[in-house]
């Protein structure tokens, strides 16, 4: 957890030289476990994590507000599982928003061991409403939630401009699904979808796709980094439009019916 600290910091380090104004950072970005006993044994409360603590930190430092994916025990203390969380620290260095993932990945895949996150992760029971930022009204989701779009939908008719689906996706269904999912998800949702994505190898047991993507309310993907996760963390900026965003709702009304 300290080494990716350090790499969260050298992106924060990017992110505020390139004058971001906001930071979009993956799912599990505190750590990816190679056994659900590991996962659990790692987990450390946001006030006392060395990991959030420095992220905090730096948010506060550079008055740059972060969108960070980590682990964090039960709201139950006699869960024996913990919750795969999405955060928002705002420019104060503060926790102001906690998204706690709805769908979890229980996949087996021919040839490949079979993953089963609700064999660690208690599953979220709550789509949050958006919240107001720096680059528009933001709505929270996590990975494997892109597949569902009851979520994204919800979260565009309570008035979201900007979709969040950080991720650590596996390699297989990455190089089929990911793209199309996420313009989807753009396209009928009309609002710009950003995708901070782990990428390479985690251990012996787990890689992930990457492709750390940003798409436009039209589909169009306007920012992408690759898929190699070598030569350390990368950073991709991209600018939010939010006229675009009203630009492209008033041109293709969308009237669902409901």
């Amino acid at each position: 957890m300290a080494h990716n600290l350090a790499q969260c910091r050298t992106v924060i380090q990017k992110a505020v030289s390139g004058g971001a104004k906001a930071l979009f950072l993956p799912e599990a970005s505190d750590y990816i476990a190679s056994s659900p006993s590991e996962s659990i044994s790692l987990c450390q409360p946001a006030d006392k994590s060395p990991f959030l603590l420095g992220l905090r930190e730096d948010a506060k430092h550079h008055s740059l507000p972060i969108s960070v994916g980590v682990h964090e025990p039960s709201l139950n203390p006699a869960s024996k599982r913990i919750r795969n969380t999405l955060l928002w620290i705002n420019a104060k260095g503060e926790i102001t928003h906690r998204y706690a993932k709805l769908h979890l990945f229980d996949i087996s895949l021919p040839g490949r061991p079979p993953m089963k996150e609700s064999a660690t992760i208690e599953a979220g029971n709550e789509i949050l409403p958006p919240f107001e930022t720096a680059v528009g009204k933001v709505g929270a989701m996590i990975c494997f939630d892109l597949r569902f779009p009851e979520i994204s939908l919800a979260l565009k008719r309570q008035g979201a401009d900007v979709l969040l689906y950080p991720s650590a996706f596996t390699v297989p269904t990455g190089k089929v699904h990911w793209l199309p999912l996420l313009r989807a998800r753009a396209i009928e949702c009309q609002a710009y979808v950003i995708a901070a994505a782990q990428v390479g190898k985690h251990n012996e047991k787990r890689a992930s796709y990457g492709h750390s993507v940003v798409i436009d309310p039209w589909g169009e993907v306007v920012a992408e980094l690759g898929g190699e996760g070598e030569g350390g963390p990368e950073v991709v900026f991209a600018e939010i439009d939010l006229e675009r965003v009203r630009e492209v709702r008033g041109k293709m009304p969308l009237l669902r019916r409901t």
